[in-house]
């Protein structure tokens, strides 16, 4: 024998591929996700498309599918930065409350108004912040789950998360933030 044994060569299998039932699976997960990213159904549906087409072309790559979950919001969060940068070079954006499918509709008659201050709230918040929002209170994500999905330090994530609970705090309490002075 030559050469090391421990490297893959033509007689060692590949790692098995993911099932595509086990990525039709995370599909309600990623539209969820996906809606309360891009603030209505019809763009989260292409995000989710282009999501799944990616994960199915590049399945081979995931080696541990007990990670497919957040491999798949990996995918789509950075497909959702792209398209955002890809948007910032061709023009303004339309408001989240311009559009068709506003989140605020959902609500019974008698919340609407709350929901709609929330939605007008949460839409004024950066990427950052809507994005670490989201993961933790809506998918439910732990801090460590967060920061693979984004790839960061677990403690940027808790900043951020605290810093964007304050903002949407100050933003659902009529709009002005402290300024705390720091002292050297």
């Amino acid at each position: 024998m030559t050469g090391d044994d421990s490297l893959p060569g033509p007689d060692m299998p590949p790692p098995p591929d993911i099932d595509d039932r086990a990525i039709a699976a995370h599909i309600p997960r990623l539209r969820r996700y996906a809606t309360a990213l891009v603030g209505n159904r019809s763009d989260a549906d292409d995000l989710v498309q282009d999501c799944v087409e990616k994960a199915l072309a590049n399945r081979h790559a995931l080696r541990d599918p007990s990670k497919l979950g957040g491999w798949l919001m990996t995918i789509l969060h950075n497909l959702h930065i792209s398209g955002q940068r890809g948007r910032r070079r061709r023009g303004a954006e339309v408001p989240v409350e311009d559009l068709a499918d506003d989140l605020a509709l959902s609500a019974p008659p008698a919340d609407r108004g709350a929901v709609r201050d929330f939605v007008r709230a949460f839409a004024q918040l950066t990427d950052e912040h809507r994005t670490i929002l989201l993961l933790t209170g809506m998918e439910g994500l732990s801090y460590r789950e967060v920061a693979e999905v984004l790839e960061l330090p677990i403690g940027t994530v808790m900043s951020r998360l605290a810093r964007a609970r304050e903002k949407l705090r100050v933003l659902l309490d009529g709009g002005t933030q402290q300024v705390v002075r720091r002292i050297k």
